[in-house]
Protein backbone atom coordinates (compact mmCIF):
# COMPACT_ATOMS: atom_id res chain seq x y z
CA UNK A 1 0.00 0.00 0.00
CA UNK A 2 1.66 3.63 -0.72
CA UNK A 3 1.23 5.85 2.19
CA UNK A 4 0.95 9.62 1.03
CA UNK A 5 1.95 12.01 3.67
CA UNK A 6 1.03 15.00 4.20
CA UNK A 7 3.56 17.01 2.51
CA UNK A 8 2.42 14.88 -0.63
CA UNK A 9 -0.98 15.45 -0.30
CA UNK A 10 -0.05 18.97 -0.13
CA UNK A 11 2.31 18.87 -3.61
CA UNK A 12 -0.30 16.88 -5.57
CA UNK A 13 -3.02 19.47 -4.52
CA UNK A 14 -0.64 22.29 -5.53
CA UNK A 15 0.07 20.44 -8.70
CA UNK A 16 -3.83 19.72 -9.35
CA UNK A 17 -4.41 24.14 -8.35
CA UNK A 18 -2.03 24.82 -10.65
CA UNK A 19 -2.77 22.35 -13.24
CA UNK A 20 -6.53 24.42 -13.58
CA UNK A 21 -5.40 27.49 -13.77
CA UNK A 22 -3.31 26.60 -17.15
CA UNK A 23 -6.48 24.85 -18.51
CA UNK A 24 -8.85 28.23 -17.24
CA UNK A 25 -9.47 30.99 -20.75
CA UNK A 26 -7.76 33.26 -18.36
CA UNK A 27 -6.99 34.58 -15.12
CA UNK A 28 -8.85 32.60 -12.07
CA UNK A 29 -11.05 34.05 -8.55
CA UNK A 30 -9.61 31.33 -5.44
CA UNK A 31 -13.35 30.78 -6.00
CA UNK A 32 -13.18 29.53 -9.64
CA UNK A 33 -10.08 27.37 -8.56
CA UNK A 34 -12.25 25.59 -5.39
CA UNK A 35 -15.09 24.93 -7.82
CA UNK A 36 -12.57 23.31 -10.88
CA UNK A 37 -10.66 21.45 -8.48
CA UNK A 38 -13.46 20.00 -5.89
CA UNK A 39 -10.36 21.35 -2.71
CA UNK A 40 -12.35 23.33 -0.08
CA UNK A 41 -11.46 27.44 -0.47
CA UNK A 42 -9.61 27.58 2.66
CA UNK A 43 -7.00 25.03 1.03
CA UNK A 44 -6.95 26.95 -2.25
CA UNK A 45 -6.41 29.74 -0.52
CA UNK A 46 -3.30 28.15 1.48
CA UNK A 47 -1.86 26.69 -1.71
CA UNK A 48 -2.68 30.03 -4.11
CA UNK A 49 -0.57 32.00 -1.39
CA UNK A 50 2.58 29.75 -1.58
CA UNK A 51 2.30 30.05 -5.43
CA UNK A 52 2.41 34.07 -5.44
CA UNK A 53 5.18 34.42 -2.70
CA UNK A 54 6.86 32.04 -5.24
CA UNK A 55 6.33 34.42 -7.89
CA UNK A 56 4.58 31.42 -9.89
CA UNK A 57 1.14 33.04 -9.73
CA UNK A 58 0.31 36.67 -9.86
CA UNK A 59 -2.81 38.82 -9.18
CA UNK A 60 -4.08 40.26 -13.12
CA UNK A 61 -7.06 42.31 -11.90
CA UNK A 62 -9.95 42.05 -9.88
CA UNK A 63 -13.70 40.71 -10.54
CA UNK A 64 -16.88 42.08 -8.61
CA UNK A 65 -18.12 39.59 -6.12
CA UNK A 66 -22.21 40.37 -5.21
CA UNK A 67 -21.90 42.57 -2.19
CA UNK A 68 -18.51 41.74 -1.27
CA UNK A 69 -14.89 43.04 -1.83
CA UNK A 70 -13.52 42.36 -5.44
CA UNK A 71 -11.99 39.26 -5.85
CA UNK A 72 -8.42 38.77 -7.10
CA UNK A 73 -7.86 37.08 -10.14
CA UNK A 74 -4.43 35.03 -10.78
CA UNK A 75 -2.85 33.81 -13.18
CA UNK A 76 0.48 32.13 -14.57
CA UNK A 77 3.33 34.40 -13.87
CA UNK A 78 5.29 33.66 -17.68
CA UNK A 79 8.05 35.55 -16.80
CA UNK A 80 9.36 33.64 -13.55
CA UNK A 81 11.37 31.71 -15.13
CA UNK A 82 12.18 29.55 -18.46
CA UNK A 83 11.63 26.32 -18.80
CA UNK A 84 13.05 24.02 -21.91
CA UNK A 85 11.70 20.66 -23.14
CA UNK A 86 13.62 18.37 -25.29
CA UNK A 87 12.67 15.40 -27.69
CA UNK A 88 15.55 13.15 -28.66
CA UNK A 89 13.84 10.85 -31.73
CA UNK A 90 15.48 8.53 -33.59
CA UNK A 91 17.33 10.62 -36.23
CA UNK A 92 16.97 14.38 -34.18
CA UNK A 93 16.89 16.11 -31.05
CA UNK A 94 14.48 18.72 -31.15
CA UNK A 95 14.57 21.29 -28.11
CA UNK A 96 12.29 24.21 -27.23
CA UNK A 97 12.63 27.39 -24.73
CA UNK A 98 9.28 27.61 -23.04
CA UNK A 99 8.20 30.75 -20.09
CA UNK A 100 6.51 29.81 -17.37
CA UNK A 101 3.02 30.31 -19.17
CA UNK A 102 4.29 27.44 -21.61
CA UNK A 103 4.56 29.53 -24.51
CA UNK A 104 7.21 28.32 -26.98
CA UNK A 105 9.58 31.18 -27.29
CA UNK A 106 12.83 29.37 -29.17
CA UNK A 107 12.80 26.13 -30.79
CA UNK A 108 15.54 24.43 -32.26
CA UNK A 109 16.54 20.91 -34.50
CA UNK A 110 19.57 19.44 -35.01
CA UNK A 111 20.13 15.90 -37.01
CA UNK A 112 21.70 12.88 -34.93
CA UNK A 113 24.26 11.07 -36.72
CA UNK A 114 23.69 8.38 -38.48
CA UNK A 115 23.70 4.64 -37.86
CA UNK A 116 23.93 3.00 -33.90
CA UNK A 117 24.42 6.70 -32.51
CA UNK A 118 26.43 6.63 -28.86
CA UNK A 119 25.06 8.19 -25.74
CA UNK A 120 27.97 10.80 -26.59
CA UNK A 121 27.08 12.02 -29.96
CA UNK A 122 23.51 12.48 -28.41
CA UNK A 123 24.67 14.74 -25.23
CA UNK A 124 26.95 16.73 -27.70
CA UNK A 125 23.87 17.25 -30.10
CA UNK A 126 21.96 18.10 -26.98
CA UNK A 127 24.12 20.27 -25.43
CA UNK A 128 24.54 22.57 -28.60
CA UNK A 129 20.69 22.26 -29.02
CA UNK A 130 20.51 24.44 -25.37
CA UNK A 131 23.20 26.62 -26.04
CA UNK A 132 21.62 27.68 -29.28
CA UNK A 133 18.16 28.43 -26.97
CA UNK A 134 19.98 30.19 -24.57
CA UNK A 135 22.11 32.43 -26.94
CA UNK A 136 19.21 33.21 -29.29
CA UNK A 137 16.74 34.06 -26.93
CA UNK A 138 19.20 36.07 -24.67
CA UNK A 139 18.12 33.93 -21.66
CA UNK A 140 20.42 33.42 -18.79
CA UNK A 141 21.27 30.37 -17.71
CA UNK A 142 20.57 31.16 -13.94
CA UNK A 143 16.97 31.80 -15.28
CA UNK A 144 16.36 28.24 -16.55
CA UNK A 145 14.33 26.53 -13.49
CA UNK A 146 15.08 22.98 -15.21
CA UNK A 147 14.95 21.41 -18.12
CA UNK A 148 13.10 18.00 -19.37
CA UNK A 149 14.31 15.31 -21.79
CA UNK A 150 12.66 12.94 -23.17
CA UNK A 151 14.45 9.68 -24.53
CA UNK A 152 13.16 6.86 -26.03
CA UNK A 153 13.05 3.45 -24.59
CA UNK A 154 12.85 2.30 -21.02
CA UNK A 155 14.33 5.31 -18.41
CA UNK A 156 15.09 4.53 -15.04
CA UNK A 157 13.68 8.10 -13.48
CA UNK A 158 15.17 8.08 -10.40
CA UNK A 159 18.55 7.93 -11.28
CA UNK A 160 18.33 9.43 -15.01
CA UNK A 161 19.41 6.55 -16.35
CA UNK A 162 18.60 5.15 -19.50
CA UNK A 163 17.92 1.13 -19.19
CA UNK A 164 17.29 0.31 -22.87
CA UNK A 165 16.63 2.15 -26.34
CA UNK A 166 14.34 0.44 -28.99
CA UNK A 167 16.54 2.07 -31.66
CA UNK A 168 20.82 2.32 -30.22
CA UNK A 169 22.71 -0.33 -28.57
CA UNK A 170 22.13 1.49 -25.26
CA UNK A 171 22.10 -0.72 -22.43
CA UNK A 172 21.90 0.97 -18.72
CA UNK A 173 23.23 4.17 -20.09
CA UNK A 174 23.46 7.37 -17.04
CA UNK A 175 22.39 9.68 -19.48
CA UNK A 176 21.63 12.03 -16.87
CA UNK A 177 24.82 12.52 -15.17
CA UNK A 178 26.25 12.86 -18.67
CA UNK A 179 23.78 15.47 -19.94
CA UNK A 180 24.60 17.39 -16.16
CA UNK A 181 28.61 17.57 -16.52
CA UNK A 182 27.53 19.80 -19.63
CA UNK A 183 24.39 21.48 -19.51
CA UNK A 184 25.01 22.78 -15.26
CA UNK A 185 20.65 22.82 -15.23
CA UNK A 186 18.32 21.13 -13.26
CA UNK A 187 16.98 17.77 -15.13
CA UNK A 188 14.37 15.12 -15.15
CA UNK A 189 14.67 12.44 -17.28
CA UNK A 190 11.51 9.77 -18.78
CA UNK A 191 10.49 8.84 -22.36
CA UNK A 192 7.56 9.84 -24.58
CA UNK A 193 4.96 8.10 -23.73
CA UNK A 194 4.87 10.20 -20.03
CA UNK A 195 5.80 13.11 -21.74
CA UNK A 196 2.96 12.77 -24.20
CA UNK A 197 0.30 12.14 -21.24
CA UNK A 198 1.76 14.74 -19.14
CA UNK A 199 1.39 17.07 -21.69
CA UNK A 200 -2.25 15.74 -22.08
CA UNK A 201 -3.05 15.75 -18.55
CA UNK A 202 -1.87 19.98 -17.99
CA UNK A 203 -2.96 20.83 -21.94
CA UNK A 204 -4.87 18.76 -23.30
CA UNK A 205 -7.31 16.07 -22.86
CA UNK A 206 -6.78 15.61 -19.27
CA UNK A 207 -8.81 19.01 -18.84
CA UNK A 208 -11.75 16.96 -19.16
CA UNK A 209 -11.34 13.26 -17.99
CA UNK A 210 -8.78 12.15 -15.17
CA UNK A 211 -8.84 8.31 -16.62
CA UNK A 212 -7.04 8.57 -20.08
CA UNK A 213 -4.72 6.60 -22.26
CA UNK A 214 -2.50 8.28 -24.67
CA UNK A 215 -0.90 6.55 -27.43
CA UNK A 216 2.04 8.35 -29.14
CA UNK A 217 2.88 6.21 -32.85
CA UNK A 218 6.13 7.20 -33.88
CA UNK A 219 9.45 4.52 -34.39
CA UNK A 220 8.53 3.43 -31.16
CA UNK A 221 5.31 2.70 -29.86
CA UNK A 222 3.68 3.25 -26.06
CA UNK A 223 0.30 4.02 -23.77
CA UNK A 224 0.77 6.38 -21.54
CA UNK A 225 -1.63 5.99 -18.58
CA UNK A 226 -3.36 8.53 -16.48
CA UNK A 227 -5.80 7.25 -13.77
CA UNK A 228 -7.14 9.71 -11.46
CA UNK A 229 -5.52 12.83 -13.25
CA UNK A 230 -2.39 11.07 -11.90
CA UNK A 231 0.27 9.43 -14.41
CA UNK A 232 0.85 5.79 -13.73
CA UNK A 233 4.33 4.58 -13.62
CA UNK A 234 4.06 1.32 -12.39
CA UNK A 235 6.82 -0.37 -10.34
CA UNK A 236 9.51 0.25 -12.23
CA UNK A 237 8.27 3.30 -13.95
CA UNK A 238 7.98 0.95 -17.43
CA UNK A 239 4.25 1.08 -17.22
CA UNK A 240 2.74 1.46 -21.08
CA UNK A 241 4.80 -0.55 -22.93
CA UNK A 242 2.08 -1.49 -24.93
CA UNK A 243 3.80 -1.31 -28.20
CA UNK A 244 5.98 -5.08 -26.95
CA UNK A 245 2.32 -6.39 -26.19
CA UNK A 246 1.65 -9.20 -28.19
CA UNK A 247 -0.96 -8.83 -31.20
CA UNK A 248 0.07 -11.76 -33.76
CA UNK A 249 1.43 -15.11 -32.36
CA UNK A 250 4.59 -15.97 -34.30
CA UNK A 251 4.00 -12.21 -36.21
CA UNK A 252 6.50 -9.94 -37.29
CA UNK A 253 9.92 -9.79 -35.55
CA UNK A 254 9.32 -6.61 -33.72
CA UNK A 255 12.68 -4.55 -32.80
CA UNK A 256 12.85 -5.84 -28.80
CA UNK A 257 13.18 -9.45 -30.66
CA UNK A 258 9.90 -10.92 -29.41
CA UNK A 259 7.35 -11.32 -32.63
CA UNK A 260 4.04 -9.96 -33.11
CA UNK A 261 4.35 -6.90 -31.17
CA UNK A 262 2.21 -4.01 -31.71
CA UNK A 263 5.26 -1.77 -32.55
CA UNK A 264 5.75 -4.51 -35.34
CA UNK A 265 2.31 -3.03 -37.14
CA UNK A 266 1.42 0.30 -36.34
CA UNK A 267 5.06 2.22 -35.55
CA UNK A 268 6.58 3.84 -39.24
CA UNK A 269 8.73 0.63 -39.29
CA UNK A 270 5.27 -1.43 -39.34
CA UNK A 271 3.76 0.65 -41.60
CA UNK A 272 6.27 0.67 -43.87
CA UNK A 273 6.55 -2.70 -43.78
CA UNK A 274 2.65 -3.36 -44.99
CA UNK A 275 3.49 -1.33 -47.85
CA UNK A 276 5.95 -3.15 -48.74
CA UNK A 277 3.81 -6.69 -48.63
CA UNK A 278 1.15 -4.92 -50.59
CA UNK A 279 3.01 -3.11 -53.19
CA UNK A 280 6.22 -5.20 -52.97
CA UNK A 281 7.41 -3.44 -56.55
CA UNK A 282 6.51 0.48 -56.09
CA UNK A 283 9.59 2.55 -54.91
CA UNK A 284 7.95 4.80 -52.77
CA UNK A 285 7.92 1.72 -50.31
CA UNK A 286 11.65 1.79 -49.97
CA UNK A 287 12.23 5.34 -48.67
CA UNK A 288 15.13 6.77 -47.20
CA UNK A 289 13.70 6.01 -43.44
CA UNK A 290 10.74 4.73 -41.89
CA UNK A 291 9.14 8.19 -41.36
CA UNK A 292 10.29 9.38 -44.87
CA UNK A 293 7.95 6.24 -46.61
CA UNK A 294 5.00 6.88 -44.47
CA UNK A 295 5.02 10.69 -45.57
CA UNK A 296 4.68 9.33 -48.97
CA UNK A 297 2.02 6.58 -48.08
CA UNK A 298 0.13 9.64 -47.10
CA UNK A 299 0.26 11.46 -50.54
CA UNK A 300 -0.01 8.49 -52.45
CA UNK A 301 -3.76 7.82 -50.59
CA UNK A 302 -4.60 11.39 -50.76
CA UNK A 303 -3.56 11.43 -54.71
CA UNK A 304 -6.31 7.96 -54.78
CA UNK A 305 -3.54 5.26 -54.90
CA UNK A 306 -5.75 2.03 -54.00
CA UNK A 307 -3.07 -0.05 -52.33
CA UNK A 308 -1.90 3.45 -50.19
CA UNK A 309 -5.49 3.41 -49.03
CA UNK A 310 -5.42 -0.55 -48.35
CA UNK A 311 -1.93 0.03 -46.37
CA UNK A 312 -3.69 2.44 -44.20
CA UNK A 313 -6.72 0.54 -43.83
CA UNK A 314 -5.28 -2.54 -42.90
CA UNK A 315 -2.94 -0.16 -40.05
CA UNK A 316 -6.41 1.18 -38.74
CA UNK A 317 -7.55 -2.66 -38.22
CA UNK A 318 -3.93 -3.86 -36.42
CA UNK A 319 -4.43 -0.38 -34.06
CA UNK A 320 -8.19 -0.69 -33.65
CA UNK A 321 -7.88 -4.76 -32.11
CA UNK A 322 -4.49 -3.26 -30.06
CA UNK A 323 -6.84 -0.08 -28.89
CA UNK A 324 -9.62 -2.58 -27.99
CA UNK A 325 -7.64 -4.56 -25.44
CA UNK A 326 -6.64 -1.42 -23.64
CA UNK A 327 -10.38 -0.49 -23.79
CA UNK A 328 -11.34 -3.55 -22.12
CA UNK A 329 -8.60 -3.54 -19.75
CA UNK A 330 -8.10 -0.11 -18.41
CA UNK A 331 -11.77 1.14 -19.40
CA UNK A 332 -10.86 4.65 -19.95
CA UNK A 333 -12.71 7.47 -20.65
CA UNK A 334 -11.01 9.15 -23.23
CA UNK A 335 -7.95 8.44 -25.67
CA UNK A 336 -5.96 10.37 -27.31
CA UNK A 337 -4.36 9.85 -30.26
CA UNK A 338 -1.00 11.63 -31.50
CA UNK A 339 2.12 12.40 -33.01
CA UNK A 340 3.68 11.38 -36.16
CA UNK A 341 1.84 8.50 -37.49
CA UNK A 342 -2.03 9.80 -37.04
CA UNK A 343 -0.41 13.35 -38.18
CA UNK A 344 0.59 11.93 -41.39
CA UNK A 345 -2.15 9.26 -41.59
CA UNK A 346 -5.18 11.53 -40.17
CA UNK A 347 -8.38 10.76 -41.17
CA UNK A 348 -8.73 7.91 -42.89
CA UNK A 349 -6.76 6.14 -39.82
CA UNK A 350 -8.66 6.89 -37.40
CA UNK A 351 -11.96 5.97 -39.23
CA UNK A 352 -10.73 2.65 -39.44
CA UNK A 353 -9.23 2.33 -36.11
CA UNK A 354 -12.28 3.48 -34.58
CA UNK A 355 -14.28 0.83 -36.38
CA UNK A 356 -11.68 -1.98 -35.24
CA UNK A 357 -12.45 -0.69 -31.66
CA UNK A 358 -15.76 -1.56 -31.91
CA UNK A 359 -16.09 -4.63 -33.47
CA UNK A 360 -13.29 -5.57 -30.99
CA UNK A 361 -13.86 -3.90 -27.91
CA UNK A 362 -16.38 -5.35 -25.33
CA UNK A 363 -19.93 -2.86 -25.49
CA UNK A 364 -19.76 -1.39 -22.19
CA UNK A 365 -16.35 -0.12 -21.74
CA UNK A 366 -16.53 0.95 -25.47
CA UNK A 367 -19.34 3.34 -24.67
CA UNK A 368 -17.68 4.67 -22.35
CA UNK A 369 -14.53 5.91 -24.01
CA UNK A 370 -14.10 8.82 -26.93
CA UNK A 371 -11.51 8.55 -29.39
CA UNK A 372 -10.07 11.74 -30.10
CA UNK A 373 -6.99 13.04 -31.77
CA UNK A 374 -4.66 15.00 -29.33
CA UNK A 375 -5.32 18.62 -29.48
CA UNK A 376 -2.14 19.67 -27.34
CA UNK A 377 -0.64 22.99 -28.82
CA UNK A 378 2.34 22.05 -30.91
CA UNK A 379 4.69 19.27 -29.78
CA UNK A 380 3.05 17.37 -27.22
CA UNK A 381 6.90 15.47 -26.22
CA UNK A 382 8.87 18.71 -25.80
CA UNK A 383 5.99 20.58 -24.12
CA UNK A 384 5.45 17.41 -21.89
CA UNK A 385 9.32 17.35 -20.98
CA UNK A 386 9.23 21.38 -20.41
CA UNK A 387 6.86 20.18 -17.73
CA UNK A 388 8.60 17.89 -16.11
CA UNK A 389 10.49 20.35 -15.36
CA UNK A 390 8.06 22.59 -14.36
CA UNK A 391 6.96 19.67 -11.38
CA UNK A 392 10.41 19.14 -10.45
CA UNK A 393 10.43 23.18 -9.92
CA UNK A 394 7.20 23.32 -7.52
CA UNK A 395 8.64 20.08 -5.57
CA UNK A 396 11.83 21.83 -4.83
CA UNK A 397 11.59 22.34 -1.34
CA UNK A 398 13.80 25.28 -1.00
CA UNK A 399 11.41 27.16 -3.31
CA UNK A 400 8.20 25.58 -1.40
CA UNK A 401 9.69 24.35 2.04
CA UNK A 402 7.94 21.73 4.09
CA UNK A 403 4.72 22.72 5.69
CA UNK A 404 6.01 23.25 8.99
CA UNK A 405 7.67 26.33 7.50
CA UNK A 406 5.08 27.54 5.47
CA UNK A 407 3.02 31.37 6.14
CA UNK A 408 1.07 30.82 8.66
CA UNK A 409 -3.08 31.22 7.91
CA UNK A 410 -4.44 34.23 8.67
CA UNK A 411 -6.97 34.42 11.74
CA UNK A 412 -10.47 34.73 10.25
CA UNK A 413 -13.03 36.98 11.69
CA UNK A 414 -14.55 34.23 14.22
CA UNK A 415 -11.26 34.22 15.39
CA UNK A 416 -10.12 30.72 13.77
CA UNK A 417 -7.72 30.03 11.50
CA UNK A 418 -8.50 29.46 8.25
CA UNK A 419 -7.93 26.67 7.24
CA UNK A 420 -6.02 25.22 10.30
CA UNK A 421 -7.89 21.63 10.34
CA UNK A 422 -7.93 21.09 6.58
CA UNK A 423 -6.76 17.89 5.89
CA UNK A 424 -6.60 18.70 2.21
CA UNK A 425 -3.83 21.12 2.50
Amino acid sequence: MIKRTSQDIRRLNRFEVLRRVYAGPGAMSRQDIATATGLSFATVANLTAELLEAGVLVEAGHEDSSGGRPRARLAVNAERGALIGVDIAETSVHAELFDLALTVRHSVERPLPPGDVRPSDVVDVLAGCVEELLSVSGTPRERVLGAGVSVPGMVEREGGVSSFSPYWSWHEVPLRALLDERLGLPLWLDNPLRASTVAELWFGAGREADDLVVLTLRAGVGAGIAIGGQLYRGFTNSAGEWGHTCLALDGRLCTCGNRGCVEAYVSTRGIAQTWRELAPDDERAAGADDATTVAALALAAADGDPTAAAVIDRTGRYLGAAMANLVNLLNPRVLVLGNQVVDLLGERLLTATYEAVTRHALPLPHRAATLRRSAVPHNAVTRGAATFALEGFLNDREVFGPVSRMRQPRERRDGRRAGSADAEA
